[in-house]
């Protein structure tokens, strides 16, 4: 028997491979399916089932290409309502994998097809509980996203996820590891653990939705301080339950590479937007006018999807030379299929060709400590609320990345101001889109609030983030 964790960082997102007996199973697969190929090729087994766990919001699955490639049918639980052929378990089902059994728990509450796998082994002892976004370490699925389609209030939806919980994994045996789909920076739960896997038992211990006193105050719990969701949740989800394009089509159209006049056309005469996935700082140093940075080196397809909404706008790349697969691929997860192309030989090419160029200003936060000192200033902190409740420059304003489209309206273009995140990542984000609508009168800081933090710059007392996340 194999049990395997295939854990994609960007979007804290867990697959599962199963194995026993030449038979296989995939929980959750992501979009790109040539590293599962490979892993059946590579032990000699037949996939038997793709099993999903619900219509995840967060990613566009790879079940539908994978299930094509190798013939294996897609599993979803009951009430799921596919538009391709799959099996529609029942609650209690059995599914068998070589030696080993997998049973279906149907737990409502996330969303109405919300199911969780329980795996046997070949003595019949449970030994592990794929709990997808029913239960997280330390944490339970939201129930705010499928409130549309369910017809049903966020409080509605909790109450299901109180009774699946409580009446369907708590009684289950503390030695069973739990498997949750997403950990720690995942939008789909608000306070996961880093962790990526734990004994049930513990999570019965240290879970504050397992330790609810009453199914009211679970609600009240599970509901209370739920920020709006990513805009493009809803988009994945109906790629998810609709189909969608086949990978390998998404990758081959994604990797044309354009010389520097096409990409200038293709920018002049489309609607396509300019992704420049370089580092920051690098991006600060100068970049094609209009184009918008996000790092890949960062939580790159998550910031895609919240920043662009819309998975059918058209997007040109700008990368460094080597990474156009991973970009493309990596954009796909979150469903952003209508890459054109990317710019052939990169950043330097658009420079060798003496193109126009921008820049963002860009200073240390020594030179930020001697440019306030004694002065008027506006400070726009974009961390996360629970980042500045935590600490942040006395006098700073909160203005969350996720919300620049709201706040940016409220900003006075003939008012200087200083933009400053964590590290600079979201910065730049944030000064790449500003410059994008029109805004010159900023300047960003280098660094962040963690450089920020080594100077003599007035700040807040420290307050633990768990505390203020709780």
């Amino acid at each position: 028997m194999k049990i395997e964790q295939i854990y994609t960082g960007c979007l804290a997102q867990g697959a599962y491979y199963i194995e026993s007996k030449g038979e296989a199973v995939i929980i959750d697969p992501l979009r790109e399916t040539r590293p599962y190929i490979n892993r059946l090729t590579k032990d000699n087994v037949i996939l038997k089932y793709i099993f999903e766990t619900h219509f995840h919001a967060d990613f566009v699955s790879g079940h539908l290409d994978l299930s094509k490639k190798t013939n294996a049918p897609i599993v979803y639980g009951p009430t799921a309502n596919p538009e391709f052929e799959a099996i529609i378990a029942t609650d209690n089902q059995i599914f068998e994998i070589g030696d080993l059994k997998i049973k279906v728990l149907h737990t409502p509450g996330h969303t109405l097809e919300s199911t969780c796998y329980l795996l046997s082994d070949e003595n019949g002892k449970d030994i592990a509980l794929f709990s997808g976004d029913t239960l997280f370490l330390g944490d339970v699925g939201r129930p705010d996203l499928a409130q549309k389609s369910a017809n049903m209030t966020q409080e509605d939806l909790a109450g299901l996820l109180y009774d699946s919980l409580y009446n369907k994994i708590l009684p289950l045996a503390d030695d069973i590891t739990v498997y949750p789909a997403h950990g720690a920076g995942s939008a789909c739960g608000k306070n996961m653990m880093k962790e990526t896997v734990d004994s049930l038992g513990n999570q019965k211990k240290m879970n504050y939705s397992l330790n609810q006193p009453s199914k009211d105050s679970f609600i009240q719990a599970v509901t209370e301080g739920l920020l709006p969701p990513p805009a493009y949740f809803g988009m994945n989800v109906a790629m998810n339950k609709k189909g969608y394009e086949s990978f390998d089509n998404v990758l081959s159209q994604g990797m044309t590479a354009l010389s520097v006049q096409d990409f200038e056309n293709i920018a002049e005469q489309s609607s396509a937007l300019i992704i420049d996935t370089r580092s920051n700082s690098d991006f600060a140093n100068g970049f094609i006018p209009q184009s918008i940075n996000i790092g890949i080196n960062g939580d790159f397809a998550p910031w895609v999807g919240a920043m662009i909404i819309d998975v059918k706008q058209p997007i040109l790349l700008v990368t460094d030379e080597g990474t156009e697969q991973e970009v493309v691929t990596r954009l796909s997860r979150v469903g952003f299929d209508n890459v054109l192309g990317y710019l052939k030989g990169g950043f330097h090419s658009w420079l060798a060709a003496q193109k126009e160029i921008d820049f963002v200003k860009r200073i240390t936060a020594e030179t930020f400590a001697e440019q306030i000192d004694n002065k008027d200033y506006i400070i726009i902190d974009v961390r996360a609320a629970s980042e500045y409740e935590s600490e942040h420059v006395e006098e700073a304003y909160s203005k969350p990345l996720a919300y620049i489209n709201e706040w940016l309206k409220t900003i006075d273009p003939k008012q200087h101001f200083y933009l400053h995140c964590a590290g600079g990542y979201r910065s730049m984000i944030a000064a790449s889109i500003l410059q994008a609508r029109g805004f010159r009168n900023f300047t960003e800081i280098a660094g962040g609030f963690n450089a920020i933090a080594q100077t003599n710059i007035p700040k807040t007392d420290f307050v633990c983030q768990s505390k203020v996340l709780r």
